[in-house]
């Protein structure tokens, strides 16, 4: 019997999911594009980065809402490039999904060291990532409605910071009238030498820094996984989404531009709490103001952290069920009707990254996994167009096919930055790739082959674990 899913969406559920999936973004991980880039090269990053989350997001709706499934770009990928290419969309997204938990159990640590000096912040990071694992075992659900109020919690979090930094706020501290555009391939420490005070602006800095910018909004693509759920989706998802999208931008240039200008970037630029530590340089360290705001997002923090597991997991299921990976991770537990193999299989990973890897470097391959399954997603995007222009599509992306199109070439650029920067990661991401394809040949070719093609179809029961069922 086909799962049908009710439409009770609206516009500020959209709102609240794009945003709630995203706030913690602010909260920390992106100041570490201060390491490779000054403030206006960074400010460029965020700005380009916007524009293409703008564009793909749209783009990604439309897949969304006319390939309802809980694989998301796995299945997308399979309808437009058979087995293997959902095969390798389903592995970039793990990436993102697996790899992004330990980066905000990592802030969590640093915000309640913030709170409590005397405990350790990795200690912290561990207590808080096993204690939302075991939550998520026993089946807790995240809905619409709980999902929006903790948004709402967030996002005044964030106004309380602004408000507090306000009047500290020092223009002179941007540099703004001392920055000098150089030339693709002038040499920036050659230059910084010669005049110190000059705010060299330079392309290779911009690019390098793109994966922070990426942290300030990876992830709201989530809305559209919702898509199937909306009521009259072609007027409130564009209205949703552009709400969520512009509260997102909002944030995230307030955030940027108020730390920047009361405190300097270098002091806060490798900081899993940076925004804690300018309330305490201007306030006192234990300052009510400092506190009140870390406690804040400290509950964003752990409202991201849930969902985000849940996401993973979710996600581990739907591709051990189609026979990506092992089935044993989509088996469910019968008394809370939870994956719960997935669970434990992607919450082992996480722990190990969280124990071996810098939260930098995290975030850095988990916006790899993104750009690589944007990538893909967008070219999915324009071949089902293509192959299948007879589909339903409750939602059509506006500006075809210009918007995907941009989409597309950013995300390349994306893609490709990072892998020039970060070639290390980059090969250990492609290393993993190639020793999961290879263990699991024999037996993925075989699940692949039998599996038709209308078992990622919209229509094909897809078990108590479809979207509607998990409320997310």
């Amino acid at each position: 019997m086909a799962t049908k899913l009710k439409k009770t969406l609206g516009p500020i559920h959209l709102w609240g999911i794009s945003v709630g999936l995203v706030i913690s973004g602010d909260y920390f991980g992106w100041n570490y594009g201060w390491v490779h880039a000054n403030f206006w090269e960074f400010f460029a990053a965020v700005s380009f980065v916007a524009i293409f989350y703008a564009v793909f997001s749209l783009s990604f709706t439309e897949l969304a809402a006319s390939i309802p499934h809980s694989g998301g770009p796995s299945a997308y990928a399979y309808h437009a490039f058979g087995p293997w290419g959902g095969f390798f969309a389903g592995f970039f997204t793990l990436v993102e999904f697996v790899l992004a938990p330990p980066a905000i159990a990592s802030a969590l640590g640093g915000y309640f060291h913030f709170l409590i000096p005397s405990i350790n912040p990795m200690i912290a990071s561990f207590v808080f990532f096993l204690l939302l694992i075991s939550v998520n075992l026993l089946g807790v659900k995240q809905t619409a409605r709980f999902e929006l109020g903790v948004t709402l919690i967030a996002v005044c979090g964030l106004l309380f910071y602004f408000i507090l930094t306000i009047p500290f706020f020092k223009w002179d501290n941007l540099g703004l009238d001392r920055i000098v555009i150089s030339l693709p391939f002038a040499n920036k420490a050659t230059q910084t030498e010669l005049d110190p005070a000059i705010n060299y602006f330079h392309w290779k800095e911009l690019f390098s820094s793109i994966p922070y910018a990426i942290w300030f909004f990876l992830a709201v693509e989530g809305v559209a996984m919702a898509a199937e759920e909306v009521k009259n989706p072609t007027r409130n998802i564009p209205i949703g989404y552009t709400a969520g999208i512009g509260t997102l931008i909002l944030l995230a240039f307030g955030v940027l531009f108020l730390t920047a200008g009361v405190s300097s970037t270098d002091s806060v630029k490798n900081l899993s709490y940076p925004l804690s530590f300018v309330l305490g340089q201007v306030y006192g360290i234990g300052s009510w103001q400092a506190n009140l705001f870390t406690s804040i997002g400290l509950f964003g923090l752990i409202a991201s952290l849930m969902g985000i597991i849940l996401g993973y997991s979710r996600q581990i299921y739907a591709l051990a069920s189609e026979g990506f990976l092992p089935k044993i991770l989509a088996k469910i537990s019968k008394k809370n009707a939870v994956p719960a193999n997935a669970v434990l299989c992607g919450g082992a990973i996480g722990l190990v990254a969280l124990g071996l890897g810098d939260t930098d470097q995290l975030i850095t391959m988990a916006a790899m996994g993104a750009c690589g399954m944007y990538v893909i997603s967008m070219a999915s995007f324009f071949v089902l167009r293509k192959i299948d222009p007879q589909r339903t599509r409750p939602f059509k992306v506006p500006g075809y096919p210009l918007v995907p199109g941009i989409a597309l070439v950013m995300g390349i650029i994306c893609l490709l930055s990072m892998i020039t920067f970060y070639k290390e990661l980059f090969f250990i991401m492609a290393i993993l790739l190639i020793m999961i394809t290879l263990f699991f040949k024999i037996k993925v070719i075989k699940n692949l082959g039998r599996i038709p093609q209308g078992s990622l179809s919209p229509e094909e029961d897809e078990s108590p674990l479809s979207r509607g069922d998990t409320d997310f």
